[in-house]
């Protein structure tokens, strides 16, 4: 009788149902000469005035400790400093408003979990936006 290495078919049969392009173990390199690019807008966001102004809201809002927070209120502040923020960009204030809704409460919670963000603009811009 002759022995069959069923996992070896299986495997085999799996492979040769594979278009070529697939066995490729790399991608191609990509074009020479292409720009990088930071999605959260590099430097633009952290030298912003909008963002120090909200990073002194969210410090003003913790000034009586993290169980104090009125989270609605520093929402209200902050979608007001976002909103001044789309219009100085020339961007569409409620567009911006709503991508950024939910950053209040998320910076109170990090805050709550870890107060160090607040020491400093930079410490805290990193949280909000992960290391430069």
């Amino acid at each position: 009788m002759r022995r069959v290495n069923i996992a070896g078919l299986v495997l085999s049969a799996a492979l040769s149902a594979l278009p070529v392009a697939a066995l490729a173990q790399h991608p191609e390199a990509p074009p020479s000469g292409g720009t990088t690019v930071d999605l959260q807008g590099g430097d633009a966001w952290r030298k912003d005035p909008h963002m120090r102004q909200f990073y002194d809201t969210v410090v003003k809002a913790f000034a009586k400790g993290p169980s104090k927070v009125d989270a609605p209120a520093l929402e209200t502040a902050s979608f007001a400093i976002f909103r001044d923020f789309a219009i100085s960009k020339g961007m569409n204030p409620d567009a911006m408003q709503d991508h950024l809704k939910l950053i209040p409460r998320q910076m109170i919670q990090i805050a709550r979990e870890d107060p160090a963000v607040l020491k400093d603009y930079d410490t805290f811009l990193d949280a909000l936006f992960g290391p430069k």
